[in-house]
């Protein structure tokens, strides 16, 4: 199946490219890693290596032409495959063979053939803007039932199953496993067997064309620039080895390899002058790297160490946070209180609560529910800024940060208030466990009205968070430090514990914050008062 090469973004700023050669034409066979042409961006002349295999059967900038990001570069396919479809989802360069001299009577039907359903990157969360394939569990061609698992998505949340609402045939799969695309993209076409396929992506390119098809909202993925740092190093003169390595064409000493097979060098601390190549005029390419067992003698092992570096595509998770936290930064202008309770009570309260049979509950148990009790008594702080008025909850759905492996979600315990302490204590360690399964779902990461970010199972004494929008204010919870302390005059040992409130001064003034925490302190140092 012909695959669409966009206008690649190969510059954190670039946001137009120029071609400024071609090395390949139309109808040349093309192999993964080959270099198709040298795009000019806003910092650079870079060589834009292929990643498909196939013929070139479409060239949609010319030499010299400049285009933006995104825009159909190439089409790569089997020789003499139609293309009219891919064609038809942009538009297409006057100067295109392929497109002056189709017929406008063989253009791509529009109506949606009989029976086919079109099934688009779902939103999964509140949140959601893209999603990512995580794994597919139906192939093209299989036989669905309504209520079949298709395919597990990856959101800004978590990683979730998705349904088939259709019966039918899997006539096209429009995002591959560990691919991204927005909501609303094609991701399948489900139909009666048989059903034309082509017809049916170019209908629902005409329906919705800024989001439908894969090759409209799904750019090839640019070969990442290699840095600086892992440039292969010249090697230390030493007497002349023996047997000598296979020598790559070189020049000018430059070892001539694509951008993926420096990139994947670097990952596998290879040195590069040690690699034959078989590309195009010796040109080292990612299959050179891959097959790569070191040179005869150990003369690998003695190559010049090479700069690493590690790049981890960003999930979607990171992406929301880094969007979410940075937006709330920079939108609500936070102010931080710190105080430091004493914790000898709670800790004896603790112990004593524990001594019973089949109950075990946690200090950030209590501090959940003490935040809960105080909040009822300052629903100022308990509230939500809007351009034209702040609303003020009287419910207690308190969020609780958890650590995942891609970053952080937070599960909400709702009414907290009226939970006992085993209860929240069951459902946080409940939620830890969803998080760490990548099971949780929309509505228990959905409506905290406050939040709470504890890291003090971490030995950390005491940090500052920022605030979880909606949400006016966030408590961070140090550790338990046992330290001296001061009581009625006389300095003994004891135990403290730090907490810090950042608040939004928008919503949250600060003899507001201060009197929660004069609160939240009652309740802490005298645990005995949340059975009340």
């Amino acid at each position: 199946m012909a695959e669409v090469v966009n206008m690649p973004r190969l510059s954190d700023t670039m946001e137009e490219g120029t071609v400024a050669k071609w090395y390949k034409k139309v109808g040349d066979t093309v192999q993964e890693g080959d270099i198709l042409a040298e795009i000019e961006t806003d910092k650079a002349t870079m060589e834009f290596e292929s990643f498909n295999e196939g013929t070139l059967l479409h060239i949609g900038i010319s030499e010299g032409e400049t285009a933006p990001v995104d825009t159909l570069l190439a089409i790569i396919g089997e020789k003499d495959e139609d293309i009219s479809a891919h064609l038809g989802a942009v538009e297409a360069p006057a100067t295109s063979a392929e497109t002056t001299e189709k017929p406008a009577a063989e253009a791509p039907a529009q109506a949606m053939p009989e029976g086919v359903e079109v099934i688009t990157m779902p939103r999964l969360s509140d949140t959601m803007e893209e999603g990512t394939v995580a794994q597919w569990l139906k192939k093209e061609g299989d036989s669905l039932e309504e209520g079949d698992i298709l395919a597990e998505i990856e959101t800004d949340k978590a990683t979730m199953e998705f349904e088939s609402f259709y019966s039918g045939t899997l006539l096209h799969i429009g995002i591959g496993t560990g691919e991204s695309a927005p909501v609303d993209s094609v991701l399948a076409l489900i139909g009666p067997k048989g059903a034309d396929v082509q017809a049916a992506l170019s209908a629902a390119t005409a329906a919705a064309p800024a989001t439908t098809t894969k090759e409209a909202v799904t750019p090839a993925a640019p070969p990442a620039p290699a840095p600086e740092a892992v440039a292969p190093p010249v090697a230390a003169p030493s007497p002349a080895p023996t047997p000598q390595p296979p020598q790559p064409t070189a020049t000018n000493g430059r070892v001539i390899a694509s951008p993926l097979a420096k990139k994947i060098a670097a990952e596998k601390g290879i040195n590069l002058q040690m690699v034959q190549g078989t590309g195009e005029a010796g040109r080292i390419i990612k299959r050179d790297v891959e097959n790569f067992t070191g040179a005869p003698g150990g003369v690998q092992n003695a190559a010049p160490a090479v700069e690493r570096i590690t790049e981890l595509a960003n999930s979607q998770m990171r992406k929301t946070i880094a969007k979410r936290l940075a937006a709330s930064k920079f939108s609500a202008p936070h102010y931080y209180l710190g105080v430091e309770f004493n914790m000898d009570n709670a800790i004896a309260f603790r112990n004593q609560y524990n001594s019973l049979p089949d109950t075990k509950i946690s200090f950030n148990d209590i501090v959940v529910k003490a935040t809960a009790m105080a909040l009822r008594q300052h629903p100022e702080v308990n509230a939500r800024w809007y351009d034209d008025k702040i609303v003020q909850h009287h419910h207690m759905h308190i969020g609780v940060a958890v650590a995942v492996t891609d970053g952080l979600v937070v599960p909400v315990v709702k009414f907290a208030d009226t939970l006992s302490l085993p209860q929240i204590g069951v459902t946080v360690k409940t939620f830890a466990q969803k998080a760490k399964d990548k099971k949780l779902t929309p509505d228990e990461m959905e409506g905290s009205t406050f939040t709470i970010s504890n890291l003090g199972m971490f030995g950390i004494q005491e940090f500052t968070s920022i605030i979880n929008q909606p949400n006016a204010a966030i408590l961070s919870v140090g550790g338990i430090e046992q330290k001296p302390i001061v009581k009625e005059g006389q300095i003994d040992v004891g135990h403290t514990m730090k907490l810090t409130l950042a608040c939004d001064h928008r919503t949250v003034d600060g003899a507001t914050g201060a009197q929660f925490l004069q609160t939240l302190r009652g309740y802490i140092e005298n645990p005995v008062t949340l059975l009340v």
